[in-house]
Parts: C-alpha cells; structure tokens; sequence
C-alpha cells in the first residue's frame, strides 16, 4: 500500500509540473482500466484523455487516432500479444511524435524488452499503480518540454509610443508578409482589453473567443482547444482577437496562466507577435521581459518622443535591457518637423526602422484587408518587405542589408 508520504510527494511533483497536459488516446483497454485513467486525469494536470479505441487497424490507425496525432497511445498487449506488437511498429513509423505505453499483467523481462522493441517506451504492468504512470508520463512530458525549447518561436512584441501611432496597422501586415513572402508559421495575439482592431484590419471574422479567456482556461490548453481561438487569414497567418468590447475584470486569470500559455504558443510557431495597448501594465511588462525583442512604434510628434524616452528608462529601471528595445518611426518623412537626428539624440540610440508616410495607400491595404495584395507597388510595402525579411530570416540564411535613411536636420532641444 502506497504510504501518505509517498502519495504527498507524488502529488506535489505532478502539481509542479508546468507544461501543458499530455493527450492520451488508448487502444484496446478494458473498461476498468479507461476508467482508472480518466479518474487519473481528473484528478492530475498531467493528461487529458481524448478517445478509446477498441479495435484498431494497424493499416489505418493514423486516421483513427485523429488530428492532430496524440501526445501518447496506451496499448493493451494482454489481448492479442502479437497484433499489438505489430501495431505499436505501425505507430512508431507513422506517428513518429506519439510515445507508446504498453500496459500488461506480464512482467517478465522477456515481455517488456519485446515491448521496447517495438517501439513502446514505457511498460505498465496491471494493476497500473499511479505513481508509476505519474512517472512515465512526467518522462514524456519533460522530453516534450525539452524539444519544445530548442524550437521555441521568437515572441516580438509591438507597443505604440501613444494611441495612434500605427501600432496594429504594422503588426498585422508584417505578420501576412511573413507568413506568406518568407513561408513562415506566425501566430499574432491582438492584446488590446478593450476595442482591439487587428480582426478588422485583416478584414477577418472575430470568434467569441479572445486571448484573455484562453488566460482563463490556460489549465485546459491543448492543441485542439487551440484551435477553436482561431481564426485565419488568406496570407496563412492565424490570429487570436481581441475582445469585441472590453475586459471589464480579470481577477479570474490563475497565477502563471500568461506563462504557461506563452510557452505552449511558442511551441506550435515560428514566430509570435504580440500587439501590445500603449500600457506598462504587470501583463504587458510580463511579455516584455519574456519576447525576444520589443519594437516601440513612434511618429515624429513631440509627445511621441517624449513618451518613448520615458518608456525606455522605466523599462530600463524594471531591468529590460536596452538592446531588446528597438525604436521604429512610423509615417516618417524627411520634411518631418521633428529630425531623425533630434529623435536619436533624445531616446540615446539610433532609430531601427522607419517606415514612409504614404497615408493613402495604408487606408487602402486596412480597408481591403489584404496586406500582401499591393505588394511592390509602394514605398511602405517594400519597407514592410525589407522588415518582414530582417525578422524572418532562419538560421544559416544571409540577411539582406536594409537601405537606411538618416534624417539630417538640426539637434534636438528639450
């Protein structure tokens, strides 16, 4: 009989463990042991149990575990030893990311090592004793969690100097621009509590869902739950909206759900872009200090400027460093009133982008929804391009040197 001890302790490990429960799928169980496993993941945040299978097909059992493939498939080998074997080779060749548990009465050594041969990583012998299949999917878990870093998206943050300043109009036509011209899996999180517009500008329909309810449920993230957040542009680019109102409170949002969602995210993409409301919030400063890299987005306003200089010291006093922040002029133009040269010498450092003032055709591209459609015909676009391509180059490619273009005007006075 497992000991208080030892059923405290295993209980705090598995409370612990911060990744996102694993989705099981098993094949060929008896009643009694689906029930054990789903009374398991009820009481634990480690898996959710998606279907039982009774009979499976070893030439069709990719389409019988469904889309996407599971985390893990339970196999039971008491029944058909041999079939079950042959199975579990089918799995492992098909469904190269599924883990498969073979589940038995028979603990002879000549049993398991059969099982490993086939392609089963963890061996449960009957009666399944929690802690041993707690301990065998924490194994998964951790390996998963371990892949999941080492292909981790960039998270790039976008956050407006003030209101106005062109903030979703950027983010939402260089996520199409990288997710078509450069191929690549990006994901943008319009995180406006109130009013976001990134669904409009992509001229898309909102769901009733929004990123703050998927904070809410973040204990329920899997792929498919995902899913049903987003919504699709033409350009391959996917979206989780904003609120179509606002978020009047959030007190209902668990301790670690941002980062716990952030993390899953980032699995699932090459690129995360996060629209961030002009606000130095606990949640917006928590997604500073985890994105690879933060672009204030300014026009060359008096205001503007200011507010960007007061932006960097308080980040700078919340220790972000100062390289993770870069500077981007939106609508600028030469003729501007405020310089180049003034705007470096006030914000003490030099200027990332700037994009051109070509009013016109950014009203077009919002109202069409289709940032890719003008592309090349416009000053703005093939900045954006140039943009687009500086942020989505992959390992080993050569970046394009982009043309820089330096205001000359006088200092700038405070």
């Amino acid at each position: 009989m497992t000991s208080m001890v030892a059923k405290e302790s295993w209980t705090a490990r598995e409370s612990f463990y911060a990744g996102e429960p694993l989705s099981v799928v098993g094949i060929g169980l008896d009643d009694e042991t689906w029930r054990f496993l789903g009374l398991f993941a009820d009481s634990s945040a480690l898996i959710r149990m998606r279907t039982k299978i009774t009979a499976a097909d070893a030439d069709t059992i990719a389409e019988q575990v469904g889309e996407p493939a599971p985390d893990i498939c339970i196999l039971d080998f008491d029944r058909n030893h041999r079939a079950a074997a042959a199975l579990a080779e089918r799995i492992r060749s098909t469904l190269s990311g599924t883990a498969i548990f073979a589940i038995s009465s028979q603990s002879q050594p000549n049993h398991i090592l059969e099982a490993m041969r086939c392609g089963c990583s963890e061996y449960l012998v009957r009666p399944v004793d929690r802690n041993q299949l707690a301990s065998a999917i924490m194994r998964i878990g951790a390996r998963r969690q371990e892949k999941t870093r080492q292909n981790r998206a960039q998270l790039l943050a976008f956050m407006g100097a003030k209101g106005g300043c062109g903030v979703t109009t950027l983010v939402t036509q260089l996520g199409a621009l990288l997710a078509s011209s450069l191929s690549r899996s990006v994901l943008l999180l319009d995180l406006h509590p109130d009013f976001g517009d990134a669904a409009l500008y992509l001229r898309l329909t909102k769901t009733k869902y929004h990123f703050f309810e998927l904070l809410e449920n973040a204990d329920r993230m899997d792929a498919d739950f995902l899913d049903s957040f987003l919504i699709r542009h033409s350009s391959g680019l996917e979206l989780i909206p904003a609120p179509e109102g606002t978020v009047a409170a959030r007190d209902g949002i668990p301790p670690g759900a941002l980062d716990r969602t952030l993390g899953f995210l980032r699995g699932r993409y090459e690129l995360v872009l996060a629209d961030l409301p002009p606000s130095l919030n606990d949640e917006n400063l928590a997604i500073i200090r985890d994105c690879d890299q933060l672009y204030l987005i300014a026009v060359a306003e008096v205001s503007a400027v200011r507010n960007v200089v007061r932006q960097l010291r308080y980040l700078a006093a919340q220790g972000v460093p100062r390289e993770k922040v870069r500077v981007v002029i939106n609508r600028h133009d030469k003729r501007n009133v405020v310089s180049d040269d003034q705007i470096e010498k006030v914000i003490e450092q030099r200027i990332f982008w700037r994009v051109p003032n070509e009013y016109p055709q950014v009203v077009k591209t919002i109202h069409e929804g289709d940032p890719i459609a003008q592309l090349n015909s416009s000053d703005v676009t093939l900045s954006l391009q140039a943009w687009a391509e500086e942020i989505g180059i992959k390992p080993g490619e050569e970046p394009k040197k982009k043309k820089e273009s330096r205001g000359f005007l006088g200092l700038w006075s405070k």
